[in-house]
């Protein structure tokens, strides 16, 4: 088949969450023999030098080549319109012409979209198949921000959930089938009720890339691994060091935690400060601090989706500590994969209950890698899409005679 695929983040190198689920699909579908295009916006000239990587994977590329200031722009001017701000963050004249020009120039056999933002780009096509991958759903994550946000914020935040909700629902009835990342995503998908076909297929783990090594950590650390300009992120560990840090260190005096992801906020450095607590910055490759861990911890409030630092976390053999939310986008069960706790208490007692106990450790690092292996590994994510691929044509098929 002739795909194209369209994309909110250049998905090479898939080094980040918004990357690595579209480029294991277009690798998926290369390798399956497809000539796949990919289209999206790199936001740098760096960006745009990386994505270049994606070659191999694919049989065509094009980039629209967007600036911060410009796009920030863009959001603004949406504010009093029904149209969400975030559509025009993702939006670009230049991919829109490369797109445009593709659709023309080009017989498709199914269009691939992977995130609502940019499905502005190809809403208008009746005569091709087109699959609509919302991933999480961004309406959620913008309401319950909306929760955390000091007034007036908290109004632009619930406002802009409220439209991004309205265009999900209008976008979804424009495409053949429409899938999400999790199943409690696939749920608030389908509460819509757009009369749409919907399914979801899971996040894998590169179980080969992302695994264990000689087992040897250090019993009095702890890690966190995230983007640290990334809000849901900083809220976590600005709480967490708060409330949960104290005490432990008033159980275990030497312990340290590593804070370790991108682009760090003032803020975030500050909590460097604590005793105990480094903040790193950006690393050019996050796995030893991970392994080198006693546990990770992901305690996060907000939370859509699959978190993939705990499945990537799980993959090496490391336990992790998580929050009920955060657990809802992971094929795992508590206790028995990983340990799940809400409360500041509940979270240092899991923490300490595996820390101070080796055999329990072990238990979990070995639980957690084979529920990867078995439940979140990529060929069986991929399975799942080819079949999803097929009743989207086939859906199509039906509701236009068999007529492309």
């Amino acid at each position: 088949m002739n795909i194209l695929y369209v994309c909110h983040r250049f998905p090479f190198p898939p080094k980040r969450g918004g990357k690595i689920r579209p480029f294991n699909m277009i690798r998926h579908l290369s390798e399956q023999g497809h000539q796949v295009t990919v289209c999206s916006l790199s936001r740098s000239a760096a960006e745009a030098d990386e994505g270049r990587g994606i070659a191999p994977y694919c049989a065509h590329f094009e980039m629209g080549h967007v600036s911060e200031p410009l796009q920030m722009a863009r959001m603004v001017v949406r504010l009093p319109l029904p149209t969400p701000s975030s559509m025009g963050y993702f939006y670009s004249t230049e991919l829109a012409d490369k797109v445009a020009l593709l659709l023309s120039s080009q017989k498709w056999d199914l269009i691939f979209v992977h995130c609502s933002s940019v499905a502005q780009y190809v809403e208008h096509v009746t005569d091709v198949p087109k699959i609509l991958d919302f991933g999480d759903m961004d309406s959620q994550k913008w309401l319950e921000y909306a929760n955390y946000k000091p007034f007036p914020l908290s109004l632009g935040y619930r406002l802009e959930g409220a439209k991004m909700l309205a265009a999900e629902k209008r976008l979804a009835k424009k495409f053949d089938l429409c899938t999400a990342t999790t199943k409690a995503e696939w749920e608030t998908l389908d509460s819509y009720g757009t009369g749409v076909p919907s399914d979801w297929f899971p996040n894998g783990v590169d179980a080969a890339f992302f695994c264990p090594t000689d087992g040897t950590y250090d019993p009095d650390t702890i890690s966190f691994i995230g983007r640290m300009d990334y809000y849901p992120n900083q809220e976590c560990m600005s709480r967490f060091c708060a409330q949960v840090w104290p005490l432990l260190r008033a159980n275990r005096p030497a312990m340290k935690l590593l804070i370790v992801g991108a682009d760090p906020s003032p803020a975030m450095r500050k909590l460097g400060e604590l005793p105990g607590v480094t903040v790193t910055g950006s690393v050019p490759d996050v796995r030893p601090y991970i392994r080198g861990s006693a546990l990770m911890v992901a305690p996060l409030n907000i939370a859509r989706g699959t978190q993939n630092k705990i499945l990537e976390a799980m993959a090496m053999g490391v336990p992790v500590v998580t929050s009920t939310i955060a657990a809802g986008g992971v094929d795992a069960e508590s206790e028995a994969h990983f340990l799940v706790a809400d409360t500041p208490q509940a979270c240092a007692q899991a923490i300490m209950g595996t820390v101070d106990n080796p055999a329990e450790r072990s238990r979990l690092a070995v639980a957690g890698r084979e529920r990867m292996l078995s439940h979140h590994a990529w060929p069986r994510s991929m399975q799942r899409l080819d079949g999803i691929i097929a009743r989207g044509i086939s859906n199509f098929s039906k509701n236009t005679g068999g007529v492309a």
